[in-house]
Parts: C-alpha cells; structure tokens; sequence
C-alpha cells in the first residue's frame, strides 16, 4: 500500500499508545491506563485522525483458499471447523477471544474530538472509517459466538465489572454494527485510493452483511430472528443498488474471455481495475508480499463438488451427462465455463518461468488451484508474490444483489439477471441465465446439495451456484454454508479427481504417462509394459507402503474411482447442528468473568 505505511514510525510518544492499544491478547490483561498527556498531544489535527485511522488497515486479510470447506477435496493442516466436528476443539482447550483490536478502535472514537480547526466533514470521514474497522470486527465476533458483550467504548484498568459483562444478544450487536456501517456509508468520502476505505467500500461491506445477517436469520430459525430477515435482505439490495447506479464500477473484460477473470487475481496494479472497490497494494518494493504460489499444490487441491458446479460453456449442467461421475481429469475440462480453467489447472498448464508443464499431485486429491497462482514467481522468500488482493470487487456486488432478492422473492424480472450475474456470465462469454429457465428446472443435484431452501428454489439454486463458482476459493464459502444453515456440507467426506484404473497415466494433456497410482510400494505389475528409461519420467505413488500400511489416499472403488483420504475415511467429521456454527468459550474465560457469561449456543454441556 504505497499510500499507507503499514507499520508507523513516528514519535515515542505515540508508538506507547500504539503499543498499549494493541499489545495484549486475552480479555482479562487487555487493559491499559489512558494518560491525558498523550491524548491530548497527539488528537489535535486531521492528520493525526488520519495516522491514527491507518493502523488499523493491519487487520485486513487476503484468503486464497476455502480452507475447512467442501471446495477443497482436502487440506494437509486441517482447520479449526475440522477440529471441532472431530471432538479436537472444546471449552477446556478452546482460544481466549481476544478485544485489543477493539480496544484501539474505541480511543480513538472517544478522542476523535480534540481535534480543532477541522470541518464536521473531514473529522466525521476518519470516525467512518473508524467505524467501518469496528464492525468488522464485531462481525468476525457475531460469526464466531453469537452474542458476545459490546463495549461502546474504552475499558480502563477500573472497569472491572464491565470487563466481565454478560454477552449483549445477537440482535442488539447486529443493530450496532448496521448503525456503524450506515454512518460509515453516510459520511466516508466517496473518492481516495482504492487501497483505502471509500464510501463505496462501506456500502459494500454493509451489503455483504446484510445479506448475511438476512440469509442467517430465514434459515437459522431457531434464533426466533426470521420475522426480521426481510429488514436485512431489503437493506443488501439497496446498498448494492446504489453501488450499482452511483459507483461507476464496471466488470473487468481486459483480456479477452480466456484471461479477463484469471488476470484480476494475478494483478500487481488494481487501482486501474474497474472492478476494484478496495484491494490490498501488495509492493515489490516495499517488500510487501504474500504466498500465493503455494495455491498450485503445496497443501491443497480443489474438490470433485465445485468442479461439478461449472456449467457447461453451451449454459448446460455438466452433470446432465450420464458420465459425469467416470470422466478423468483430461477430459473434465472439455467445453466448460471458461471460468473453470481459469481456476482449476488444465493439463497442460506451464508457468511462464517453468521448462515444462506442472504435474499435478494425487496425495492432495489432483484438481491443483491455478486461480491466484501468480504467473512468474520469484522464489526467494515463503512470501514469494506481490499481487495485490481484493478486499471488495464489484462481482461480489451484483451477486449480492440478486441472491437477497431471490431470497426475498422479488428477482421476478429479466432486466434484474441482466445487470447482475449475466454481468459476470458476460465477462467469459457464457451464455445469460435466463429467468424463466431458472425458475423452472430445478436441478435434483443443488436441490438435494441444498435441501432447505425457502422460496423460489430453483432460482434461488441458480444464484448459489453463480455464487459458487464466481468466488470459488476467496475465503467466501464457509460463511456462505454457515448463513445457509448447511453445515453438515462441511463433514462430507470430498472426493479428489476420478481415475480409470490402477497404473500410468498422462495429466499434462500430452498423451504421455507422467504418473502412475499404484497398489503397494511392493507392486510394480501395472507399469510393466514400460521401459527403464520411460519410467525415470513417471511418478510414483502408492495407495499402501512396503509393509502394507495405508497411505494417505485410496480409490473409491478400491482398484478405480475417485481418490479419496484416508483421514476422512479413519477419523470421520461429525456436524453437531446447532453447536459447530459456534466457536466455544474458553473455560478460563468462564471462570474470569465470575459466572456472568453464558457458554456459546449449543456449547452448554
């Protein structure tokens, strides 16, 4: 971010306050005494509001995986939803919540106001922002636990009790995290660099969690909040609405229909992005880097679920076909959705720095990620890419758009498909959703996938998998399954690519065997017809090691059938609705705040 130094130099002074806003890491020690001398030196100005205001950009995240969900057939290191459906997570172990960051944001909201010789205008655009960092912090919070207590404002070392307070219900913390993003939507300037909040990236942040909190109330009904999701879901629409008529965003084409959507993820410049509404500025030469090359097939592979979700590129099902299940990874790839090979590695994919095509890794399950992937690497650090990252795109947008309408009900015109996702459809050239269409086949497959919706299900459907397939590994689909209260998606047991038969076999689309998936480390009976020199060039790997242990895949069908893992099969999920949506509280937590917090939902016993 070349406008904003992440890590801020200034005066002694300052960096104190900084530390003591910051520092601490549990409820209990996360307290500091407030001096009046370093209040009173350092809010005196805008641009100590806009000093103050750029700490908290730090808190911004790039994901470039759907780790813990059923769009990666499997992931080397677990995650923490893992954990919790295999008993790994409980109160006596569970992490202390932490409020520091909370901490910071609350000083400066109630200091904000030393500031002299200032327009109400320029100081209310700072106290936006400062906002805008404090509902997403509550909403990471509101996600994680459900009620938790909201502090309106900084605790001090003599605020014993209020440290200890009772959670606040979800209704009255959702209500004031809207009233925070509406006065950050209201009073933010609408033009800046792209890197910085805007008053469009408030609008944004408001209607993705709209759509949230809409979705989360219809479908979680054992909350008793259902007769309000209407009051979301009408808020999601017209707050992308008026990103969609005033923002002057626009769907990225540049590039044609076979890079336009891969190149938005590998870009090192999406100021000039239409599409962009905010991003991270990833810098070379700043030393501002990410590991994104770790996307191909460092830990993780994409699932046999969301290959099966991309369209055909004639707008059909590809699971219409009869042969769907039985395709290998050549020939999956055959006239889909450009936006597959976009995301998923084709046979045949070569970096532009590399001497010949990746070979993909069944141990991981064998549909390796290319989105993110960045086309030169430069290997000389962990973090060994500098593309930036979105924090909101205008995609996400028109998908918010029509998904709280069809949830509403009310995406009952052609003209609404036509200015949101045929906007995305566009982009790759597939053909447009068609409402009529979508609102009378229901596909059996995304009905059984998704066995509770409500209202219009077939184009309700539709918009999920357009959803699916559009934001496919952005850190966006375990709260997609959460808000549609189909958790239990989650314990699935995912599947990796189908394979034929035991033996050789090419995945560089050459016609040349480059693997081969053995029996045992024992067997090499099925690549017997093949030469010293031809198997130097192939790579083995065993579904069981030379003393008949198993390794960590096997094959559906034993001898064929998609790969599947071990672990999953050995150490199965279980979905404990309601409890898993929920993260519980530490039991330290329990006994420091004297009894007065009630254990999360679904956690009591």
């Amino acid at each position: 971010m070349k406008n904003i130094n992440r890590w801020i130099i200034v005066g002694g002074t300052l960096m104190s306050m900084f530390a003591l806003v910051t520092s601490c890491n549990d409820d209990f020690m996360d307290r500091y005494p407030t001096t009046s001398v370093t209040e009173e030196v350092f809010f005196n100005n805008i641009t100590d509001l806009k000093t103050y205001t750029n700490s908290f950009y730090n808190t911004l995240s790039s994901p470039i995986a759907d780790i813990g969900t059923d769009n990666l057939a499997h992931h080397n290191s677990g995650s923490a939803i893992d954990e919790m459906m295999r008993g790994g997570i409980t109160p006596q172990n569970a992490s202390v919540w932490s409020w520091s960051t909370l901490r910071g944001i609350n000083f400066f909201l109630e200091n904000y106001g030393r500031v002299k010789n200032a327009s109400a205008e320029e100081v209310n655009h700072y106290v936006g922002i400062a906002k805008f960092f404090r509902a997403r912090f509550y909403i990471e919070k509101v996600n994680m636990y459900n009620d938790v207590p909201w502090y309106g404002h900084t605790l001090n070392t003599a605020d014993i009790e209020p440290l200890h307070k009772k959670q606040d219900s979800r209704a009255l913390v959702v209500d004031s995290i809207m009233a925070d993003l509406e006065f950050a939507a209201a009073h933010i300037k609408p033009d800046g660099h792209k890197s910085t909040v805007t008053k469009w990236a408030a609008l944004a942040q408001l209607a993705q969690f709209a759509l949230q909190e809409g979705t989360y109330r219809k479908y979680h009904t054992y909350l008793g909040l259902a007769a309000s999701s209407k009051t979301f879901l009408e808020r999601a629409v017209s707050a992308s609405e008026k990103i969609i008529n005033e923002g002057g965003f626009q769907i990225s084409k540049a590039g044609g229909v076979d890079r336009a959507y891969r190149d938005l993820f590998i870009s090192q410049n999406l100021q000039s992005n239409p599409e962009t509404i905010m991003f991270i500025d990833y810098d070379k030469d700043l030393n501002m880097r990410r590991n994104t090359h770790t996307v191909l097939d460092y830990e993780w592979a994409l699932s046999q679920t969301l290959m099966e979700s991309y369209l055909m590129k004639d707008g059909t099902r590809f699971t219409n076909q009869p042969n769907y299940k039985t395709k290998n990874v050549n020939e999956v790839f055959a006239n889909r959705d450009p936006r597959f090979e976009q995301t998923f590695m084709k046979p045949g994919f070569q970096s532009i720095d590399a001497t010949t095509p990746h070979r993909l890794k069944p141990t991981l399950g064998g549909y390796n990620q290319i989105k993110f992937y960045p086309e030169v690497t430069e290997m000389i650090s962990w973090e060994a890419s500098y593309t930036d990252a979105f924090v909101f795109r205008y995609a996400e947008v028109l998908l918010i758009y029509a998904e709280a309408k069809a949830e509403l009900g009310t995406l009952n015109s052609q003209a609404d498909l036509d200015k949101s996702i045929n906007q995305l459809r566009a982009r790759v050239a597939m053909p447009p959703m068609i409402l009529s269409e979508a609102m009378g086949a229901v596909d059996p497959i995304l009905q059984q996938y998704y066995p509770n919706v409500k209202g219009n299900v077939g184009l309700i459907l539709e918009v999920r998998r357009e959803r699916r397939v559009e934001l496919a590994c952005e850190g966006q689909r375990y709260r997609d399954i959460f808000r549609w209260e189909v958790g239990e998606r989650l314990a699935d047991q995912q599947q990796g690519m189908y394979v034929k038969a035991l033996g050789a076999m090419d995945v560089t689309g050459d016609g040349n065997p480059d693997i081969a998936i053995l029996e045992s480390a024992k067997d090499t009976g099925p690549i017997a017809g093949f030469t010293p020199e031809q198997l130097k060039n192939i790579t083995l790997y065993y579904l069981k090691d030379a003393n008949g242990n198993n390794n960590s895949i096997y094959l559906e069908n034993g001898s064929n059938g998609h790969i599947m893992f071990t672990v999953a099969r050995d150490n199965k999920k279980n979905f404990i609705k309601n409890k898993h949506y929920y993260y519980p509280i530490a039991n330290s937590q329990m006994v420091l705040s004297g009894s007065n917090l009630v254990q999360t939902l679904g956690w009591e016993q």
